[in-house]
């Protein structure tokens, strides 16, 4: 039985289909080593507040001209990944040729990757996304007249958050893109790089970079969210993809594949995501 291992030679080809098919690349970092570990640990370390230096010399209350001593915090939060999802097949060697090789090994698993995998993934990271926003305001009734007050009062809660303003990603449905295109007051810069458009960005507003996904890969009542990168971590683990040629009790191909994925919004940045949901 001849097995083809495509762990590596496919990984490439599979990595232009996310880069073309998916978006989540834009919302989320991989400032994580996940090689060889199948869980991080991150440290949240507090601070100390500031006090009145006592020139002439140290209070009652104090042993110290520069006031209390406090003691920082060190805690960790830990990130194991929780997704581990395996899909299998299997092509005749006669439909194989009945079908002229439309029934052929390679090409099905791109399908599968484009149609299953894909839309799986992008699903799961934007539910998390989405529930672990920092802020969550009510639901509102979006229209043509109040989306870009809505992205405004957006874009000042992260302002006050002191979230980057470089990067920032405004993530909205179909739908609601229509409506912007309505708004008078929108003007989108279509200044974008050829490589971004390549990734869906289709235009900035008030710096952020604009990109539009279909509604069925989104949670419901999804309005749009306004984000940075910084603020979720989305690690993919394409572990292992196989062709196997005529195994025992199969006349043609046997085709498995394994993946290993998740999404987390940190705590300490979550503050970077504004949600709003539509009514």
């Amino acid at each position: 039985m001849a097995t083809i291992n495509l762990a590596t030679d496919y990984k490439g080809y599979v990595d232009e289909q996310f880069t073309a098919e998916s978006k989540t690349s834009l919302l989320t970092n991989r400032d994580f080593d996940w090689i060889g570990a199948h869980s991080v640990r991150i440290y949240k370390v507090t601070t100390s507040p500031m006090n009145d230096y006592g020139r002439n010399g140290a209070t009652s209350k104090n042993w110290s001209r520069y006031g209390a001593v406090s003691d920082l915090d060190a805690t960790t939060e830990e990130m194991a990944l929780s997704r581990d999802r395996s899909f299998t097949f299997v092509i005749d060697s006669l439909d194989m040729d009945e079908t002229k090789l439309a029934l052929e090994a390679a090409t099905a698993l791109a399908r599968q990757q484009r149609e299953v995998v894909i839309p799986e993934i992008d699903m799961y990271v934007y539910q998390k996304i989405c529930s672990g926003a920092g802020t969550k305001p009510e639901a509102v009734d979006l229209t043509a007249s109040n989306i870009y007050d809505e992205v405004l009062k957006a874009s000042q809660t992260l302002d006050d958050a002191m979230v980057h303003e470089v990067g920032r990603v405004l993530l909205v449905t179909p739908a609601v893109y229509a409506m912007m295109k309505k708004n008078d007051e929108i003007v989108l810069q279509s200044d974008v790089g050829n490589d971004l458009r390549l990734r869906g960005v289709i235009g900035l507003l008030d710096g952020a970079m604009v990109i539009k996904v279909p509604t069925i890969r989104l949670p419901e009542k999804f309005g749009f969210l306004l984000i940075h990168p910084m603020a979720t971590v989305a690690p993919i683990k394409l572990e292992d993809y196989k062709i196997h040629d005529n195994p025992p009790g199969i006349n043609g191909n046997l085709v498995e594949g394994r993946i290993c994925y998740d999404a987390f919004v940190l705590k300490n940045k979550a503050k970077a995501i504004y949600y709003q949901a539509i009514v």
